[in-house]
Parts: C-alpha cells; sequence; structure tokens
C-alpha cells in the first residue's frame, strides 16, 4: 500500500507523494498514468514526487497525466510547497529543486503560496497567427490573444480543438507546446481570462501555473502593468514581475492558492 495526497490550485490538481524514502519507481510510467486516470485511478492532471534533496529543502519531481516526466509546473510547484509545509518540512519560506532550477517560495497566512519562476526570456513572434506569441517559462507557452471581432467570448471558444491542432503543429516538433487562449479585457487592469491546452494531459485543464505567467508576461505587451490578475476556469492567479533591459523578464512571481483535498492510500 503506498500513501498519497490529493492538492488543487485553481482547479489544477496533483497527486503528492511523500518519496523521501526512494520507495517509488519514477520508471513504471504505466502506473503513474493509472493513479492519474479519472476512471481507473485517483484522478489528477499530473504526479508530484516530494524528495530529499543535499543544499535543498526538497525536491519535486514531477510527471504528465500521461505517465512521463515533464517540464516546469507551476501550480504544481505551488501545491508542492504547500505540502512541504503540510508535513512539516518548511516554515514560511523554503528554497527547493525543481526540473528547471532552483525556486524560492512563500506561503502566507491565508494559505496563498508564491512561487518566485526562472527569469524569462522577450516573447518571441509564433508562426501560426499575428495574434500568436510563443513564451518559455519553465515549460514551452504558445499564446494566442483572440480577436473580440471573431471570437466575442472565450467561454464559447473551442479550446480542444484549436489547442490540439496548435500543440501538434510541425512549428513545435517534436515535443510540441502548451498553448493558451486569451480574451483581451477592456481595461488591462482587469483580470484576463485563459484558458489553457496542456501537453501530456492532452486536453484543457482548469488552471495552469506556467501558462497564465506566459500570458501575463505577454499581455504586458498590451498594456497590462505587474502584478496581472489572470482568470482561469479555475480560480484566480496572480503574477508579477519586472521589465529587463533586453526585453525579457526578472523576479517573475506565480501567486494563488494551493489546497489540500484528501489523503489515502492505494
Amino acid at each position: 500500500m503506498m500513501q498519497f495526497h490529493k492538492y488543487q490550485g485553481t482547479g489544477n490538481d496533483f497527486v503528492m507523494i511523500d518519496d523521501r524514502a526512494r520507495a517509488f519507481d519514477e520508471t513504471d510510467h504505466a502506473l503513474i498514468a493509472q493513479l492519474c486516470h479519472r476512471r481507473f485511478g485517483i484522478g489528477a492532471d499530473g504526479l508530484i514526487l516530494l524528495r530529499n534533496k543535499p543544499d535543498f529543502d526538497f525536491e519535486m519531481v514531477y510527471f504528465n497525466a500521461d505517465g512521463r516526466p515533464s517540464s516546469m509546473c507551476g501550480n504544481g510547484g505551488r501545491c508542492t510547497v504547500a505540502f512541504a509545509k503540510y508535513l512539516g518540512l518548511i516554515g514560511e519560506t523554503t528554497h527547493f529543486l525543481a526540473v528547471d532550477g532552483p525556486h524560492d517560495a512563500r506561503v502566507d497566512n491565508d494559505g496563498t503560496v508564491r512561487l518566485k519562476m526562472i527569469d524569462v526570456n522577450a516573447p518571441i513572434e509564433a508562426e501560426i497567427g499575428e495574434d500568436d506569441v510563443f513564451l518559455h517559462t519553465g515549460s514551452p507557452h504558445h499564446i494566442h490573444f483572440l480577436d473580440p471581432e471573431e471570437h466575442p467570448a472565450l467561454t464559447e471558444f473551442d479550446v480542444y480543438g484549436a489547442g490540439h491542432d496548435i500543440r501538434h503543429d510541425q512549428a513545435y516538433d517534436p515535443a510540441g507546446t502548451n498553448v493558451n487562449f486569451v480574451e483581451v479585457p477592456v481595461d488591462p487592469a482587469h483580470a484576463w481570462p485563459v484558458r489553457t491546452y496542456e501537453r501530456g494531459v492532452e486536453n484543457e485543464t482548469l488552471s495552469c501555473g506556467t501558462g497564465v505567467t506566459a500570458v501575463a508576461l505577454a499581455a504586458s505587451q498590451r498594456g497590462a502593468v505587474s502584478p496581472v490578475r489572470l482568470q482561469t476556469m479555475g480560480g484566480e492567479l496572480e503574477v508579477s514581475f519586472e521589465h529587463r533591459s533586453d526585453g525579457g523578464f526578472a523576479n517573475v512571481w506565480l501567486s494563488g492558492p494551493a489546497v489540500r483535498v484528501f489523503g489515502g492510500e492505494v
């Protein structure tokens, strides 16, 4: 029997396993996929192992719902920080290691988890359309800003169909990309509505941390000012940042709730 915990950050949900004893077989991709399956397993967008790591409070090892290791997951990182605090490994602040390098984070009294992301290069124009840009925020993200004359509401947009096509476009071969669709608010100070198709999950998720980070940085070219509020299907997140002289971004922080839903054994 294996103990697990279920966490969610604005609806982006994860199976969390305390693997400090290194008992979990991370090469068993079929098992990971089964645990993440919403019909035959626990159900989650991904699985995360928390492990010991010298010189760090802990290490976060992330797998997509397809059972494969993947790039950085922002909401998963925030949930891992909340999990580490639940286990008594950290206090209000932490320094941990993820696949894209070291991260700092802090937990507020109200449960908000603030995660420092990697520095990010300037957005580049994507090949697919004039309202499209690409950013790497620890994971690759294609961002499409909806034309209000063509798409009056993000809620009615075919995220799965359009996201699937862009995710598999030859421009992103062979690894593919995550895809974010954004409704531009009338006032850029208002929350920016975002919906995301995630590779590895191969479907829309209720929220994506690295995705909203990419959207916030790209939105800064369209009038958004740090901190930017992002409205996902699962709740609201906030991204703050500083502009670098080369067009990139530094001191990038992703903030929002990270909640333990339940625990059990399987």
